[in-house]
């Protein structure tokens, strides 16, 4: 009988054992998402090796990523350099790709160095990589002084621009000369998480569901500066945020129109391909979303709102494709399909997650141009 006992206490002591491993291993899994650092490419980018560098070109690793037509950054933990097309009539070994080398921003590229393609292609700030004349500002959040870009323009709608997963405040300036040449303000917000801003309480990413906050907190500073409206412009989480500030924001009545770029509107999707990303077993996954939502409180019925058709009451670009496996887009095409009286969707066919603009930038800015004429 004894016998008997012992084995029946090992045999759950074993399934507990299993079990806390289960949910370490989930827990982990969830830091994907909840612990993405900005400015560091997600895991959802491979890591490139360079072949050859010379003047105007670069030889890197034939990939998928390698193979993305349109303009991007390459950053390494030394070097941060822009790359344009794909040079298909360049000779090249079969395992390689050739793209244009547009400029080395900081750092050397050189044989072996192993490199990610990210969509932020300017590194500093507004005055250093455009010549763009700007002013460093803080706005009063929450938690504390939140860090801000603020370039002027003679129009008094102001855009609010607002970066996501794996980027900085350094994304919007893809955008800043394309948006000054339209005399818009422009406001690049860093908020809880970023370099220079408060962290938040539990030092994890809510993926919008708290930082929207901070937004509305730049939406008021904006209208203490005399905006008379504004257009959220946001990427990914960012998009979320600025949909969660057109819902609830107290000064929703001044938004005048939301540009989601890539938008975050399954939390519980996002984080299962950034875990999977990371090679989590797929039995695991579950396991990640259940251990998001007791650390940060995460529920779907709450974060779903954010994409209630219902919800919207202005003018709504979405800017997303089929190439995006951070944040399927299918979500977004059902938004589209349910309000067309307010959602204009634009489809990019190959961009990665956030990097919309980077695949056909004259594209994308003359389609931005033809959403915001009107609001201006």
């Amino acid at each position: 009988m004894r016998t008997a006992t012992a084995t029946a206490a090992a045999a759950v002591t074993a399934v507990m054992g299993a079990g806390a491993a289960a949910v370490a291993a989930g827990r982990l899994a969830s830091d994907a998402a909840l612990r993405a650092s900005p400015g560091r490419p997600l895991p959802t980018e491979p890591r490139l090796t360079v072949h050859a560098a010379g003047a105007d070109r670069i030889t890197l690793t034939r990939d998928l990523a390698s193979l993305r037509p349109g303009t991007y950054g390459l950053t390494a933990d030394h070097a941060h350099a822009i790359v344009g097309r794909v040079l298909t009539d360049a000779d090249h070994p079969a395992d390689t790709v050739v793209r244009r080398l547009d400029r080395v921003t900081h750092g050397t590229l050189a044989p072996g160095d192993r490199v990610r393609l990210t969509p932020t292609l300017h590194i500093g700030d507004p005055r250093a990589a455009l010549g763009l004349h700007h002013a460093d500002v803080e706005i009063p959040g929450e938690l504390g002084p939140l860090p801000a870009w603020f370039v002027p323009g003679a129009r008094d709608t102001w855009v609010i621009a607002v970066h996501g997963l794996g980027t900085t405040r350094e994304q919007a300036m893809n955008l800043m000369a394309f948006l000054h040449r339209l005399r818009l303000p422009v406001l690049a917000l860093a908020y809880r998480g970023d370099l220079g801003a408060p962290r938040s309480p539990d030092g994890l990413n809510h993926l919008g569901d708290s930082e929207w906050r901070d937004l509305d907190a730049a939406i008021r500073h904006a209208e203490s500066q005399d905006a008379r409206r504004v257009v959220l412009l946001g990427w990914s989480t960012g998009a979320t945020m600025a949909l969660r500030a057109a819902a609830h924001s107290g000064l929703r009545n001044r938004i005048s129109g939301l540009v989601l770029d890539s938008p975050v509107l399954s939390w519980e999707a996002t984080l299962r391909a950034l875990a999977a990303a990371r090679h989590t077993p797929g039995p695991l996954l579950p396991l990640a979303v259940r251990a998001a939502q007791g650390r940060t409180g995460l529920h779907a019925d709450r974060t779903d709102e954010a994409a209630d058709p219902g919800r919207l009451s202005v003018p709504t670009l979405i800017v997303h494709g089929p190439g995006d496996t951070v944040a399927p887009w299918g979500y977004s095409r059902r938004l589209a399909a349910r309000r067309p009286d307010l959602v204009t969707l634009r489809v990019v066919p190959h961009a990665s997650h956030s990097a919309m603009w980077n695949e056909d930038p004259a594209g994308y800015e003359e389609g931005l141009r033809r959403f915001l004429t009107p609001l201006m």
